[in-house]
């Protein structure tokens, strides 16, 4: 009795174990199909979708990357306009520029030619004036005082000798330098000969010196020509106007009257008969 059951309970055992190894080799499978089935579906359609997307966005990207394209070549275009404008502007620059040079060359030009014609007529004008000047200026009062000439006793002014050029010796008896001055004064109008529009003047400015004193002078030494004791107003405007040394005999002053009336002092010292007729030159001209 015990032994049946014991079998019975193996045979049992035996039985739920194929079973269980039958349900083993066949459940996987169906699980795995049903179960695969869904999910690939799944996937798929999820893949598609996921694909279909990827390509919506690629497209969208495309159509970016299109609209991108076209404003890079719209921005190309408005470039390509802005450097033809640019060019334009260039060129309507550099044309302003020849047209500019152009009337500034014309300008010069003229300028040129007026300010020749502004000169030549400031320059004709500067002549005019000087002519005037010289005409009607006041001469100083001391070419106006009245001297006298002690050879001839004849009143005077050197004025008078206006038109001429006159060579003034401001000197007295006493001086050796002035007794050397003359000697050369001589000796030039000994170079020059006889000139009618020169004309030399021996004016004494020691006023304690008589018209006989300079006159023996003037013999004694063969001096011919005019000689005059000045006047105390004629010393004095003589110091004003060209310094005192015209007035110390030793420094051997001299001035040269143009024919105008005009005063030109020369320098101090003892000139030689060559240095005077140099200095003489400009106002004696070739007449």
């Amino acid at each position: 009795m015990k032994t049946k059951p014991a079998l019975l309970g193996l045979l049992l055992i035996a039985a739920l174990m194929l079973v269980a190894c039958g349900a083993a080799g066949a459940e996987p499978e169906m699980p795995a199909t049903a179960a695969g089935e869904p999910m690939a579906k799944g996937d798929e359609a999820a893949q598609d979708s996921s694909m279909a997307k990827t390509g919506e966005a690629a497209m969208a990207e495309d159509s970016t990357m299109a609209k991108v394209d076209d404003t890079a070549m719209a921005e190309d275009s408005t470039m390509a306009k802005a450097g033809d404008t640019a060019m334009a502007e260039d060129s309507a620059m550099a044309k302003a520029g020849d047209t500019a040079m152009a009337e500034d060359s014309a300008m010069a030009k003229a300028g040129e030619g007026t300010e020749g014609e502004s000169h030549g007529a400031v320059g004709d004008t500067a002549m005019a004036g000087d002519e005037a000047m010289a005409e009607g200026a006041a001469l100083p009062a001391w070419l106006m005082a009245e001297l006298v000439d002690v050879n001839t006793g004849q009143p005077f002014a050197i004025a008078d000798q206006q038109g001429k050029v006159v060579l003034v010796e401001t000197l007295a008896v006493w001086c050796s330098n002035c007794l050397r001055q003359q000697k050369e004064i001589q000796a030039l109008h000994t170079a020059l000969g006889e000139r009618a529009d020169l004309v030399s003047v021996g004016l004494d400015i020691d006023l304690n010196e008589s018209p006989e004193q300079l006159r023996a002078h003037a013999k004694r030494h063969g001096f011919d020509w005019t000689y005059a004791v000045a006047t105390p107003e004629v010393a004095r405007e003589i110091g004003q106007l060209y310094g005192n040394l015209f007035l110390n005999p030793p420094s051997t002053p001299m001035l040269v009257v143009d024919r105008q009336g005009q005063v030109h002092p020369l320098p101090f010292g003892i000139k030689s008969a060559g240095e005077l007729q140099e200095a003489l030159a400009p106002f004696l001209g070739g007449s």
